[in-house]
């Protein structure tokens, strides 16, 4: 072990047994990184514990001989907020795996962190219940990683992201104590909102061992339509459109041309390669309701220049519509060796000069950037596929994405929707929250960890980006 004390080690060893303690330098490897592209180090241990209990004696060695600790659940991290960039012990949630409990008479379920999301969607749906939140991840992601990143997903205009259901929550302090905050209360204003503050902390405050989640009645009929767009800007303002005539779709998704050929050559189900832009959009709830919505939205679509609305003849055709666009990001990597996906999120009425902006963008810095996402709710992901080796290439990638952050804070957006601060959007953090914000996060940090144990090297960077102005010139 490169820089833990070997009575540490032989302590957590004997806490957790040699199976669930490992410094092999395969299993350094294999935990040196996430799903984050160009972003990796190597931990001193990997650690495995199987419930709340030995988490906390975890983290009460830990906190002895000053070790660092990096939660990790699934590595479907976007941001590297799972790279232990500090080195320091990994510590895996994935035997945390069990649903505790199914509460119907006060819809909630109690789960510990490593269950994987799409497994609470199908306990709860087989009870005739629903957990909204959907990350595109949701296969294989956990919910203590999405409760930690505050995840959205798909379903996000109309029902709200992770942090709308998540009621409350068991975690570990960094000096080993257990505490537990909120519960099945529907209201609750005793003290500081713990709950609230703990989710989307991406595991620099607490270690999240147990939640419980609001649930809500099934919906009766889903449906989901294609709307087909010869001109870009035409789509982006349509989304707008559909909001102002007072209709919440359950989906908005919005995919550029570039996605929609490399999506349509990877699942081959009939999407119209020729078109400039396709509106994903899905409605639910009762079938009259969700019947004249759908009219209403055509209709709407039509008058905004949609060369062809097409709707879904059945749910296998929908899921395989939906599938399709959770599929872009797994599309567009088959396309060059490096693909790097952001999430800038600005407010529904700017979405359209938002994608102008990244077009323009793109062509100044001479890169390939394909636009895809969550445009109800104005979370935009701007994918640029690249290749690592080509340092000039990188360069001029990344001072694209400069620039892309920068414009959507300039359109009352911020730098990450979704996906998290973590390594990545680190130096940006300032331009969206200030000086002053910066501080006071820091000293909530200070509060809860005293000695910069949990993910240290995240959220707060040394230095921060110099703010980027806009060429407006080139934006017109």
């Amino acid at each position: 072990m490169r820089m833990l004390a070997s009575q540490a080690k032989t302590e957590l060893k004997a806490l957790l047994g040699e199976a669930y303690c490992l410094d092999k330098p395969e299993a350094l490897v294999a935990y040196s990184y996430d799903a984050t592209p160009m972003q990796q180090a190597l931990p001193d241990l990997v650690a495995m514990p199987k419930d709340t209990q030995e988490v906390s004696e975890v983290m009460k060695i830990a906190s002895r001989y000053k070790i660092p600790v990096i939660t990790r659940g699934a590595g479907t991290n976007l941001c590297a907020g799972t790279v232990p960039v500090t080195g320091g012990i990994v510590l895996v949630l994935n035997r945390m795996n069990r649903i505790l409990e199914l509460d119907e008479q006060n819809l909630t379920l109690t789960v510990q962190p490593g269950v994987r999301t799409k497994d609470i969607h199908a306990y709860v749906e087989e009870k005739g219940l629903f957990y909204p939140p959907d990350p595109s991840s949701m296969t294989v992601s956990t919910i203590g990683g999405n409760i930690a990143l505050g995840s959205g997903g798909l379903r996000g205009l109309k029902y709200g992201t992770t942090k709308d259901y998540v009621l409350g929550l068991e975690a570990v302090l960094p000096n080993g104590e257990i505490i537990r905050t909120g519960g099945k209360l529907m209201k609750d204003v005793a003290g500081y909102d713990l709950t609230k503050l703990l989710v989307g902390s991406e595991g620099t405050l607490a270690i999240i061992t147990e939640a419980t989640l609001k649930l809500i009645p099934k919906p009766a009929v889903q449906r989901v339509m294609l709307a087909m767009f010869a001109d870009l800007t035409a789509a982006a303002k349509t989304v707008s459109e559909i909001i102002a005539n007072r209709i919440i779709p359950a989906t908005l998704e919005f995919i550029d041309q570039g996605t929609i050929r490399v999506v349509e050559a990877f699942k081959l189900i009939g999407l119209p390669t020729d078109m400039a832009a396709i509106l994903v959009i899905g409605q639910d709830g009762e079938q009259e309701a969700v019947e004249r919505d759908m009219a209403k939205i055509a209709e709407i679509c039509r008058q905004n220049q949609a060369v062809q609305t097409r709707l879904a003849h059945s749910d296998a055709e929908a899921e395989e519509v939906m599938t399709a666009r959770r599929s872009a990001l797994a599309a567009l990597s088959r396309l060059r060796p490096t693909t790097i996906l952001e999430d800038a999120t600005v407010p529904r009425a700017q979405v359209a000069p938002m994608i102008e902006a990244i077009q323009h963008i793109a062509e100044k810095y001479r890169v390939q950037i394909c636009t895809f996402g969550h445009a109800g709710d104005g979370n935009l992901h701007p994918t640029c596929m690249t290749d690592a080796r080509d340092h000039a290439e990188v360069e001029r990638v990344e001072q694209a994405f400069e620039e892309i952050f920068a414009k959507a804070i300039e359109l009352g957006g911020t730098i990450t929707g979704e996906h998290g601060v973590g390594i990545v959007k680190a130096p940006y953090l300032e331009w969206k929250l200030g000086r002053a914000g910066i501080e006071l996060m820091k000293n909530i940090k200070r509060a809860f960890d005293p000695d910069n144990l949990l993910n240290p090297g995240k959220m707060f960077a040394k230095e921060t980006r110099k703010r980027v102005v806009i060429d407006r010139a080139a934006d017109r």
